[in-house]
């Protein structure tokens, strides 16, 4: 992986609460062992009428022109609850999404989005509702999402976000599990070399 701190693009507004993971990836598209091939499902159920990908819901917001090639992701609070998936971070990234912006999220849909280089942002409310006014009036207007700096620019508007020091060198570096605990090595071979053979 190769990290991520710069997210600037044209964003999709989902303004809805407690999106879980089966509506983000249903359950029927998960058999892929790889994290490619799921952009076409993201949101199978709301996306097209009766489920038939030939019939687009011209309503739904990833199907609006405007909205196409959105780098960034609107939406409400509790975003990704439900199961455990890990394909719903994959769907997002594989659709184009490189941020997510909530007001909160699940734990798990949290650290599995954070593991797959997938950018997740909190902010209140109010700032939110000033995001998704922005993006009403000019589906054009673009959105800059700085993680060294932990700011979201948009026009006139600057907004700061928390995030955990180890999460935010996961994503800058590009670290997942086995990143990080390469990332130890020398330490590790140090300890080995100075336990007794025995053990």
């Amino acid at each position: 992986m190769t990290g991520i701190n710069v997210v600037k693009g044209t964003v999709t507004p989902l303004d809805q609460a407690n999106i879980d993971t089966d509506q983000i990836i249903p359950k029927q598209f998960l058999t892929g062992v790889t994290r490619s091939g799921y952009g076409i499902n993201l949101f199978h159920d709301w996306r097209y009428l009766d489920g038939n990908k030939n019939t687009p819901d011209a309503k739904f917001p990833l199907n609006m022109p405007q909205y196409s090639g959105s780098k960034i992701l609107l939406t409400r609070e509790n975003f990704g609850c439900g199961s455990s998936r890990e394909h719903a971070p994959w769907a997002l990234a594989d659709f184009g999404f490189d941020c997510i912006i909530a007001t909160s999220f699940a734990d798990i849909f949290y650290g599995n989005s954070i593991n797959n280089q997938l950018l997740v942002v909190t902010l209140p409310n109010n700032e939110l509702d000033q995001l998704f006014a922005k993006v009403e009036k000019d589906p054009t207007v673009v959105v800059t999402v700085e993680l060294s700096s932990q700011t979201v620019v948009c026009e006139n508007l600057t907004f700061t976000f928390d995030i955990a020091s180890h999460h935010k060198n996961n994503l800058l570096k590009g670290l997942d599990a086995i990143g990080q605990t390469l990332e130890l090595d020398p330490q590790i071979t140090a300890f080995e070399k100075q336990r007794h053979s025995w053990l």
